[in-house]
Protein backbone atom coordinates (compact mmCIF):
# COMPACT_ATOMS: atom_id res chain seq x y z
CA UNK A 1 0.00 0.00 0.00
CA UNK A 2 1.36 3.44 -1.03
CA UNK A 3 0.79 6.28 1.04
CA UNK A 4 1.79 10.02 0.28
CA UNK A 5 3.25 11.99 2.62
CA UNK A 6 1.88 15.48 3.08
CA UNK A 7 2.95 17.94 5.48
CA UNK A 8 4.96 21.07 5.56
CA UNK A 9 8.16 19.07 6.54
CA UNK A 10 9.67 19.83 3.21
CA UNK A 11 9.92 23.22 4.40
CA UNK A 12 12.48 22.12 7.24
CA UNK A 13 16.29 22.82 6.77
CA UNK A 14 16.63 19.17 7.28
CA UNK A 15 13.62 17.77 5.18
CA UNK A 16 15.28 15.48 2.95
CA UNK A 17 16.53 13.64 6.67
CA UNK A 18 13.25 13.80 7.96
CA UNK A 19 11.89 12.43 4.99
CA UNK A 20 14.02 9.07 5.51
CA UNK A 21 13.14 8.58 8.74
CA UNK A 22 9.17 8.58 7.84
CA UNK A 23 9.89 6.51 5.23
CA UNK A 24 11.86 4.03 7.67
CA UNK A 25 8.54 4.07 10.16
CA UNK A 26 6.19 3.24 6.64
CA UNK A 27 7.89 0.47 5.41
CA UNK A 28 8.58 -1.02 9.51
CA UNK A 29 4.70 -1.18 8.87
CA UNK A 30 4.28 -2.41 5.46
CA UNK A 31 4.20 0.73 3.98
CA UNK A 32 4.98 2.24 0.32
CA UNK A 33 6.18 6.21 1.34
CA UNK A 34 5.86 8.55 -1.54
CA UNK A 35 7.06 11.90 -0.20
CA UNK A 36 7.43 15.12 -2.54
CA UNK A 37 10.73 15.48 -2.29
CA UNK A 38 11.10 11.80 -4.22
CA UNK A 39 10.36 13.87 -7.03
CA UNK A 40 13.66 16.60 -7.63
CA UNK A 41 12.44 19.65 -9.47
CA UNK A 42 14.74 22.01 -10.94
CA UNK A 43 13.65 25.37 -8.80
CA UNK A 44 15.26 27.71 -11.25
CA UNK A 45 12.67 26.25 -13.71
CA UNK A 46 10.40 29.13 -15.00
CA UNK A 47 7.59 26.93 -14.36
CA UNK A 48 8.75 25.38 -11.09
CA UNK A 49 5.68 25.42 -9.10
CA UNK A 50 3.62 24.24 -11.73
CA UNK A 51 6.27 21.16 -12.17
CA UNK A 52 5.98 21.10 -8.17
CA UNK A 53 2.29 20.39 -7.98
CA UNK A 54 1.75 18.22 -11.01
CA UNK A 55 4.63 15.90 -9.43
CA UNK A 56 2.63 15.71 -6.08
CA UNK A 57 -0.59 15.51 -7.76
CA UNK A 58 0.76 12.40 -9.90
CA UNK A 59 1.94 10.94 -6.84
CA UNK A 60 -1.41 11.33 -5.02
CA UNK A 61 -3.19 9.89 -7.28
CA UNK A 62 -0.91 6.64 -7.73
CA UNK A 63 -1.44 6.77 -3.90
CA UNK A 64 -4.07 4.54 -1.70
CA UNK A 65 -4.11 6.68 1.21
CA UNK A 66 -2.28 10.15 2.44
CA UNK A 67 -0.78 10.79 5.95
CA UNK A 68 -0.90 14.56 6.82
CA UNK A 69 0.65 16.56 9.12
CA UNK A 70 -1.73 18.87 10.13
CA UNK A 71 0.56 20.68 12.87
CA UNK A 72 0.30 24.60 12.80
CA UNK A 73 2.26 25.98 10.12
CA UNK A 74 3.07 29.60 10.19
CA UNK A 75 0.03 30.43 12.31
CA UNK A 76 -2.55 29.06 14.20
CA UNK A 77 -3.49 25.99 11.48
CA UNK A 78 -2.20 24.13 9.22
CA UNK A 79 -0.16 24.39 6.04
CA UNK A 80 -2.67 25.70 3.57
CA UNK A 81 -1.17 23.13 1.08
CA UNK A 82 -1.29 20.24 3.56
CA UNK A 83 -5.03 20.93 3.78
CA UNK A 84 -5.64 20.85 -0.38
CA UNK A 85 -3.86 17.67 -0.46
CA UNK A 86 -5.94 16.39 2.45
CA UNK A 87 -9.11 17.86 0.79
CA UNK A 88 -7.89 16.30 -2.94
CA UNK A 89 -7.19 12.48 -1.47
CA UNK A 90 -10.91 12.98 0.36
CA UNK A 91 -12.70 14.23 -2.67
CA UNK A 92 -11.47 10.94 -4.45
CA UNK A 93 -12.62 8.41 -1.87
CA UNK A 94 -9.13 7.77 -0.85
CA UNK A 95 -8.35 6.78 2.87
CA UNK A 96 -7.28 9.78 4.97
CA UNK A 97 -4.95 9.97 8.32
CA UNK A 98 -3.64 12.63 9.97
CA UNK A 99 -1.66 13.99 12.88
CA UNK A 100 -0.12 16.98 14.75
CA UNK A 101 2.29 17.70 16.93
CA UNK A 102 0.55 20.36 18.56
CA UNK A 103 -1.84 19.04 21.41
CA UNK A 104 -3.79 22.61 21.50
CA UNK A 105 -7.01 23.67 20.63
CA UNK A 106 -7.80 25.41 17.77
CA UNK A 107 -9.32 28.74 19.38
CA UNK A 108 -6.25 28.36 22.08
CA UNK A 109 -4.12 28.83 19.19
CA UNK A 110 -6.10 31.58 17.53
CA UNK A 111 -6.46 33.40 20.95
CA UNK A 112 -2.47 33.00 21.34
CA UNK A 113 -2.26 34.22 18.10
CA UNK A 114 -3.84 37.49 17.50
CA UNK A 115 -6.63 37.37 20.26
CA UNK A 116 -10.40 36.31 20.51
CA UNK A 117 -12.94 38.35 22.26
CA UNK A 118 -16.95 37.45 22.91
CA UNK A 119 -19.56 39.12 21.86
CA UNK A 120 -23.50 38.29 21.06
CA UNK A 121 -22.10 35.77 18.26
CA UNK A 122 -19.63 34.24 20.14
CA UNK A 123 -16.00 34.44 20.27
CA UNK A 124 -14.54 36.55 17.49
CA UNK A 125 -11.07 37.54 16.57
CA UNK A 126 -9.24 40.86 16.18
CA UNK A 127 -11.52 41.47 13.32
CA UNK A 128 -14.73 40.61 14.36
CA UNK A 129 -14.81 37.12 12.86
CA UNK A 130 -16.63 34.59 14.45
CA UNK A 131 -13.76 32.17 15.48
CA UNK A 132 -14.45 28.49 15.11
CA UNK A 133 -15.01 26.67 18.61
CA UNK A 134 -16.01 23.04 18.43
CA UNK A 135 -13.21 22.22 20.90
CA UNK A 136 -11.43 20.41 18.01
CA UNK A 137 -7.36 20.52 17.54
CA UNK A 138 -8.57 22.51 13.98
CA UNK A 139 -10.68 23.60 11.34
CA UNK A 140 -14.33 21.05 11.56
CA UNK A 141 -13.92 20.21 7.23
CA UNK A 142 -10.56 18.77 8.22
CA UNK A 143 -11.26 16.73 11.80
CA UNK A 144 -14.35 15.72 10.04
CA UNK A 145 -12.69 14.61 6.52
CA UNK A 146 -10.13 11.93 8.47
CA UNK A 147 -12.81 10.63 10.51
CA UNK A 148 -15.17 9.71 7.80
CA UNK A 149 -12.58 8.50 5.39
CA UNK A 150 -10.09 7.14 7.20
CA UNK A 151 -9.52 7.88 11.36
CA UNK A 152 -9.58 10.54 13.72
CA UNK A 153 -6.56 13.17 14.05
CA UNK A 154 -3.74 11.80 15.95
CA UNK A 155 -2.50 14.01 18.64
CA UNK A 156 0.09 13.73 21.52
CA UNK A 157 -0.90 14.05 25.17
CA UNK A 158 1.73 16.76 25.74
CA UNK A 159 3.44 19.48 23.45
CA UNK A 160 6.94 17.97 22.79
CA UNK A 161 9.64 20.03 22.85
CA UNK A 162 10.70 20.02 18.93
CA UNK A 163 6.89 19.79 17.12
CA UNK A 164 9.21 19.60 13.84
CA UNK A 165 11.27 16.50 14.71
CA UNK A 166 9.63 14.43 17.20
CA UNK A 167 7.94 11.64 15.09
CA UNK A 168 5.83 9.40 17.94
CA UNK A 169 2.62 10.85 16.38
CA UNK A 170 3.80 10.18 13.01
CA UNK A 171 4.22 6.73 14.00
CA UNK A 172 1.03 6.13 15.59
CA UNK A 173 -0.78 7.63 12.81
CA UNK A 174 1.50 4.96 11.06
CA UNK A 175 0.31 2.06 12.44
CA UNK A 176 -3.40 3.67 12.73
CA UNK A 177 -2.75 3.69 8.51
CA UNK A 178 -1.57 0.41 8.21
CA UNK A 179 -3.85 -1.65 10.46
CA UNK A 180 -6.70 0.07 8.68
CA UNK A 181 -5.56 -0.20 5.30
CA UNK A 182 -4.30 -4.24 5.79
CA UNK A 183 -7.48 -5.03 7.39
CA UNK A 184 -10.53 -2.20 5.94
CA UNK A 185 -10.61 -1.56 9.65
CA UNK A 186 -9.27 0.18 12.96
CA UNK A 187 -9.41 -0.76 16.40
CA UNK A 188 -9.00 2.98 17.21
CA UNK A 189 -11.76 4.13 14.69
Amino acid sequence: MKVYLAGPDVFLPDAIEIGRRKAGICRRHGLTPLYPLDSPIDLTARDASLRIFRANQAMMDSADAILANLTPFRGPGADPGTVYELGYMAGRAKPCFGYTNDASRYIERVRAWGGVCADDNGPTDADGLVVEDFDLADNLMMIHALELHGGPLVMPSHQPDDVWHDLAPFEACVRLAAEWLHTGTSALV
